[in-house]
């Protein structure tokens, strides 16, 4: 198999090298399993199918690119996943088992960083904490995650005091601080200009490598699924085949984080992808 071939979506993904140790206090991996996954709405004209038949296991430690036209269903899988929209056909397994409601194994971040205005960036970070959790380990937990996005002296700032960068560091602090198997970002970095959100970027790789968490990651960018993902899932509706996006391509990004931009590899996986989602790759 080379590089560049194209997985079943029911397709595992490879081994990958891992760029640092484990942190000691890191949650266990859990894998995601979609089995014959579909969703649909209710309308005036009847039922409107987003998504059918998506299968496709995400492997324990993973991240795991989403990629796709605007609504064609990247952020209603991802809340699936989540336990956030329950409504979906098919099985969703996390770790062998089934999703549940607001499911506590996941962790979700978003493309605006939801903090609480009036409670400082230590605050909103404990509010990620998981129920029970004492108040010294609390506070110790959330100095340490503070530290690891690079917020340890701002921690009493609150959001207004903030630029939009290290607002979204804090979101993500506050994601990672109920210690998840499954971290769910809907295109986290959406919102920031493009210097920031290349930081962003090599901040989440250096959390992944500290914490090894499974992410699935959507996303718009076509270079930041190349530089963030191990696989990329590309969905779509295929022409002439039932109403609803479903994984068009699974595709493995070839070489181990970071991985050089000007790479040739990367260059021609950009190309399939960018045609996959209808863009004429030598214009971009």
């Amino acid at each position: 198999m080379t590089a560049l071939a194209e997985l079943s979506p029911a397709g595992r993904a490879p081994a990958r090298a891992r760029g640092a140790a484990t942190a000691p206090d890191a949650p266990e991996s859990l894998a995601v399993e979609f089995r014959g996954v579909g969703r649909a709405f209710p309308t005036a004209e009847g039922p409107r199918a987003v998504l059918r038949d998506i299968t496709l296991t995400v492997e324990p430690g993973e991240v795991l690119a989403i990629l796709g036209a605007s609504g064609c269903g990247k952020s209603t899988l991802l809340r699936a996943a989540g336990g956030l929209d329950t409504g979906n056909s098919g099985d969703i397994l996390i770790g062998g088992e089934p999703v549940t409601a607001h499911d506590p194994r996941t962790a979700v971040g978003f493309q605006e960083p939801r903090l609480m205005p009036w409670r400082t960036l230590h605050q909103n970070v404990a509010l990620g904490l998981p129920h029970g959790t004492g108040r010294s380990e609390g506070r110790k937990r959330v100095d340490e995650l503070l530290d690891l996005v690079g917020l340890g002296a701002h921690a009493d700032h609150r959001p207004r005091e903030v630029s939009g960068g290290m607002a979204q560091r804090t979101s993500l602090a506050r994601a990672l601080a109920r210690r998840p198997g499954v971290l769910l970002l809907d295109e986290p970095f959406g919102a920031l200009d493009a210097l920031t959100r290349l930081k962003m970027q090599d901040l989440l790789l250096d959390i992944h490598a500290r914490t090894a968490t499974t992410i699935l990651l959507v996303t718009h960018d076509v270079d930041e699924a190349l530089q963030l993902a191990d696989r990329i899932l590309l969905l779509g509706k295929d022409p002439g085949a039932a109403a609803g996006a479903t994984a068009r391509k699974v595709l493995t990004v070839p070489g181990t984080r970071p991985r050089p931009r000007s790479s040739a590899e990367l260059a021609a996986l950009r190309s399939e992808l960018l045609d996959g989602l209808g863009v004429d790759a030598h214009r971009h």
